[in-house]
């Protein structure tokens, strides 16, 4: 089997999981931080959307410079709103997947690396990249974007079954 082949039902049961929760956060409440040094939802919502561009720019290419020296650094998109933040999504996600779908198993065997600067912060190979770094990166902040929807009374989609508001 192909390593793309093997990873393409995760990331469908992923991403599906992952707009649910995208397309509950009241545009109204993109502020909200329920705490100092977090992010607010809307700029978390922003970074998990986007989780799925960095994908497809790990597949194709073999690094990446978020601050590379004599240009603008990368800056993330913000969203007016949530239908904005899902059309982000749906894009991203659907240019991800497709790159995922064809990329073929020795590129995902070769390095890639991220940058700041012009110097390496890792390099690892492409399918470590697109497993920890994407992945489970996205896992990750929707989980904190599930304990922003309960701290404000939204009712919490299933994502690996059924949540206390959907039984």
């Amino acid at each position: 089997m192909r390593i793309a082949d093997a990873l393409l039902p995760e990331f469908d049961q992923e991403m599906g999981n992952t707009r649910k929760c995208l397309e509950r956060i009241p545009t109204a409440k993109f502020s909200y931080k329920p705490h100092p040094k977090s992010f607010d939802m809307g700029s978390l919502a922003v970074h998990i959307a986007t989780v799925c561009d960095w994908g497809a720019i790990t597949l194709a290419q073999d690094s990446f410079d978020y601050a590379p020296v004599g240009a603008e650094p990368y800056k993330p998109p913000v969203a007016k709103d949530t239908a904005e933040l899902l059309a982000m999504f749906d894009k991203g996600s659907k240019q991800f997947r497709a790159a995922l779908a064809a990329t073929d198993d020795g590129s995902f065997m070769k390095p890639w690396s991220l940058l700041a600067g012009g110097n390496t912060v890792f390099t690892m190979p492409r399918i470590a990249v697109i497993r920890s770094m994407i992945f489970n990166h996205l896992v990750h902040h929707r989980g904190q974007l599930t304990v922003y929807l309960r701290l404000n009374d939204v009712a919490v989609p299933g994502i690996y079954g059924p949540s206390a508001d959907e039984q």
